[in-house]
């Protein structure tokens, strides 16, 4: 039996003026820039214009950890909010989702609306029942995976992404296409999850280049916040791959951001999928699939599964992010000394389970290495 759960409320251009009175006590989970910056008025001045109490949390880092979350936890049950409000990027979300969850292993969370208001357009995290929280002692990315990590309300006002640098915008930008990619070849797909994650690869195309070279450009910009939206809301229903799983093994040894990490190995990981080395896996005709969509078919399914490797590592050039794991700047000696590690840890990850093509520890290792050296056919 398949089942597509939008669980989630969206609304779009704003909205939190129209939520918050009817709150009593909010707790907001952020960054440390976002509340030295000041940006967290964009929710406390509404918070305080219709009489509520608030809390905010500002110690969500990059990446963020089980410490932290276990900080954050502490401070819920103590301030006992009816809200939770998490603000920022992916981290402050993931943080939020798992500060929530292991609250709710001690107190009653049932009644606690969950609000999520992304600051950056790609981890698609205010619709999706993901998250990520990192061991830093032992260098592991646990990606959590419960239905009720899903956000009551999901504000997407594409205002709140024109700030953020290039970077950022590059980064976030390549992970909404690498989930859209992967939910599309996902084992679990289905009708309705191809349906968001094809809407959301063509808004990457006709956006995302835009939204980078042209950060003010209003109309670009609301489409990589929907794109990340309709990309999150596929990958929840149908799981990701071996790229996430890859990119959660590499992100937590040498701490590439993780839509950087994930641009860097989609060539690769793509070409492994389709079998392009040696002889094509019926995953070519997804990819081929997935050219068309872009205008990039062929006469032959490998030529368009090509065309699409060729793309996303175009994609990478343009936006001026690594081509390869040597050129994110990771030494040859400290890649080979965490690279078993590495492999069985992306073997293990749970996204791995749903890639479209089964893959063992050394096919893992192979992969690595020509992501290393950034060869693809």
């Amino acid at each position: 039996m398949n089942s597509f759960n939008v669980h989630t409320k969206i609304m779009t251009g704003g909205g939190l003026e129209t939520v918050a009175p009817k709150l009593k006590r909010a707790f907001i989970v952020t960054d440390g820039f976002m509340s030295s910056s000041g940006k967290v008025s964009y929710i406390t001045d509404k918070l305080e214009a219709a009489g509520v109490e608030y809390r905010v949390f500002d110690q969500v880092r990059a990446d963020p950890d089980v410490g932290t979350v276990s900080k954050g936890v502490e401070a819920i049950q103590d301030f006992k909010p009816d809200a939770v409000i998490a603000f920022g990027g992916g981290s402050p979300i993931d943080a939020a989702k798992a500060i929530v969850f292991f609250a709710g292993k001690t107190c009653d969370m049932r009644e606690c609306q969950f609000i999520a208001v992304p600051t950056t357009s790609g981890t698609g995290s205010e619709v999706t029942s993901f998250a990520v929280i990192t061991d830093p002692e032992k260098e592991v990315k646990y990606p959590l995976v419960e239905e009720s990590l899903l956000p009551d309300l999901a504000i997407l006002d594409a205002e709140l992404t024109v700030s953020v640098p290039p970077s950022v915008t590059a980064d976030t930008g390549i992970d909404v296409f690498t989930h859209a990619v992967e939910a599309l070849v996902s084992t679990a797909a289905s009708d309705f999850s191809d349906a968001a994650a094809e809407k959301s690869i063509k808004l990457v195309r006709k956006h995302l280049l835009t939204a980078y070279h042209h950060p003010e450009d209003m109309v670009a910009r609301q489409g990589m916040h929907n794109a990340s939206c309709l990309a999150g809301m596929a990958f929840s229903n149908s799981g990701l791959g071996l790229n996430h799983g890859m990119a959660h093994a590499l992100g937590a040894r040498f701490h590439i951001p993780h839509g950087r990490a994930n641009g860097i190995l989609l060539p690769y990981v793509m070409s492994f999928n389709a079998g392009c080395s040696e002889s094509l896996t019926p995953v070519a005709k997804r990819y081929a699939k997935i050219a068309r969509l872009l205008g990039l078919e062929s006469s032959s399914v490998r030529q368009s599964a090509l065309n699409l490797i060729r793309t996303a590592r175009k994609y990478v050039e343009q936006l001026s992010i690594p081509s390869s794991i040597q050129k994110a700047g990771v030494n040859k000696d400290e890649f080979e000394a965490e690279l078993d590690a590495m492999a069985e840890a992306a073997l293990a990850d749970r996204c791995t389970a749903t890639n479209p093509r089964p893959c063992t520890k050394e096919e893992i290792l192979q992969v690595f290495r020509k992501a290393y050296i950034g060869k693809i056919p």
